[in-house]
């Protein structure tokens, strides 16, 4: 139980002021910065204006260059098309309408001509006797697979953990699978239930530059990484003899064999490169311990969106994609705790750091890049906290913390929102993955404990936002400033996010990954 003294002097310390976060929020959201895509004027506005404001605080701030190449479909130059014995399946393939995504090889242009294959959800699990591959010989082929995790079972009902997402469920991972076995394409067959979102997501994520780190000469990378319809993928697996619910119930099982199609995938993909820096913008709040102060709490939200993209349908002169929600929300949030905790006394005896990462939106390579090259050794963070997707909907009762539950921390996690009048929920919809979809999830691999607070929608007003966001605002160029925003919720959030930091920043012991977790350090 805190002391008088000490809930005293937090009280005093955490007088967050939600209007800051809205002049934060209105202007990183602002047309004036471009929707924030990395390496672009716009991205220099915002990392520009968020260095100035750490530096505001008397904090230590650096910015960390992050070196990407923007790779950009050339749609004049590309056609992509489905062939059987010789012969076009149709017309070639619309780009964003049909299909969206990119060449990996980082060159300017790829030839496509592959044999394609079905290998169900594209799987290799080996603590769940699981592989969708079954000794397929993968080199130059065009891998056609699923957008989740092969589903639980009545008799297993926690395979794959059930009905929450792992990563082999993920977009990413059924990407780097297929690099790392050497494919030339990689398709993924997208359904609204399946990736968690609709088809204008994956349009408007896909279709704009997509940032890489540069690979070393010779490593391989797909000529075509990208996403299909559902009524591309029916009527290719039509014209192949098969159809693709079947299959899909096929690829539940253990017992699943890759189906070639019989149909091969065959044109060109044009790309235009640019090379470019982005940054990382990291602060530093030093401890006063002599020992704890080379240990540290980080907190993290990424500050890029999608920059100028394909315009909204419904709203063809607007193509900015502003990210108000997305994240300029957590970088707000992230800024004002930076400034609570500057004027804090005493000062933790950990370390804080402050880290408005890059983009996050191409893969989490800015928090990738960081992880690699942290302020102090991983192993010396003791808790990472990150911020992503606020709401501006009012006051709540309750939170979710993804992957807390999995660390040491989760019972001062407990004891901290109960002091604050809040109940920890579980994640709301599991089946998305949404602990490997943002920043914490790069600082987790390293052994870092690291979640994101998210707020959970209580009435049905906040439900109302929630759904309205996903439905038309998420990756769209409406997650735009409103003024009508209630950010009542921004000093709770902001006061939770202070008061676990300062519980493991003053805590004897650094807390870890519960042990026989994925992340947990290796002995």
């Amino acid at each position: 139980m805190l002391s008088f003294l000490l809930l005293l002097a937090t009280t005093l310390a955490t007088d967050f002021n939600a209007n800051a976060v809205r002049a934060h929020v209105k202007f990183l959201s602002s047309d004036l910065l471009e929707g924030r895509g990395p390496g672009t004027r716009g991205d220099a506005l915002a990392t520009g204006y968020i260095a100035a404001q750490f530096e505001s605080y008397g904090l230590e701030t650096t910015l960390q260059k992050v070196s990407l190449l923007g790779i950009t479909t050339d749609e004049s130059k590309t056609e992509v098309a489905f062939t059987k014995d010789g012969k076009a399946l149709g017309a070639p393939l619309k780009y964003r309408d049909q299909f969206a995504g990119g060449d990996q090889t980082q060159g300017t242009e790829s030839p496509l001509d592959s044999e394609v294959v079905f290998v169900g959800h594209g799987v290799v699990a080996p603590e769940y006797r699981w592989d969708d591959y079954k000794g397929l010989d993968t080199r130059g082929k065009t891998l056609v697979m699923l957008v989740d995790d092969p589903p639980a079972s009545a008799s297993e009902p926690d395979l794959f953990k059930g009905r929450a997402r792992t990563y082999y469920g993920r977009w990413t991972y059924k990407f780097e699978t297929g690099t790392a076995k050497n494919a030339q394409a990689v398709i993924l067959v997208h359904t609204s239930d399946a990736a968690g979102y609709g088809w204008q997501v994956v349009r408007n994520s896909w279709s704009g530059e997509q940032a890489y780190v540069r690979k070393p000469a010779g490593e391989h990378g797909l000529s075509l990484a990208a996403w299909i319809t559902e009524p591309v993928a029916q009527e290719l697996f039509r014209a192949s003899g098969h159809d693709l619910a079947a299959l899909t119930k096929a690829a539940a099982s253990r017992d699943f064999k890759p189906v070639p199609l019989g149909i091969r995938l065959k044109g060109h993909i044009g790309s235009t490169i640019r090379a470019f820096d982005t940054a990382n913008v990291v602060a530093k709040l030093e401890g006063s311990d002599a020992k704890l102060k080379n240990e540290a709490v980080l907190y993290s939200a990424h500050h890029d969106h999608l920059g100028i993209g394909s315009p909204d349908p419904a709203d063809p002169g607007d193509a900015i994609y502003n990210g108000a929600l997305d994240n300029a929300s957590g970088v707000a949030t992230l800024l004002e705790l930076a400034r609570v905790w500057s004027s804090t006394t005493p000062r933790p005896k950990r370390s804080i750091y402050f880290a408005a990462v890059a983009a996050e939106e191409q893969g989490l390579l800015g928090s990738r890049y960081l992880a690699a090259h942290p302020p102090i050794p991983a192993e010396n963070i003791a808790l990472g906290i990150n911020l992503d997707e606020l709401y501006f909907f009012g006051d709540v009762q309750s939170v979710v913390m993804l992957g807390v539950e999995r660390t040491t921390f989760f019972p001062t996690a407990q004891a901290v929102t109960k002091e604050l009048g809040l109940t920890i929920m579980p994640d709301q919809a599991p089946e998305q993955g949404s602990y490997y979809r943002s920043d914490h999830f790069s600082f987790g691999k390293v052994g870092v404990p690291a979640f994101t607070i998210k707020q959970v929608a209580g009435s049905d007003a906040q439900r109302a936002f929630f759904k309205d966001f996903k439905d038309k605002r998420y990756h769209q160029p409406n997650d735009e400033f409103d003024p009508s925003w209630n950010f009542a919720s921004v000093s709770q959030i902001a006061r939770l996010a202070f008061r676990l930091g300062e519980e493991a920043a003053n805590a004897a012991q650094p807390s870890s990954w519960l042990p026989g977790d994925e992340f947990a350090r290796k002995k």
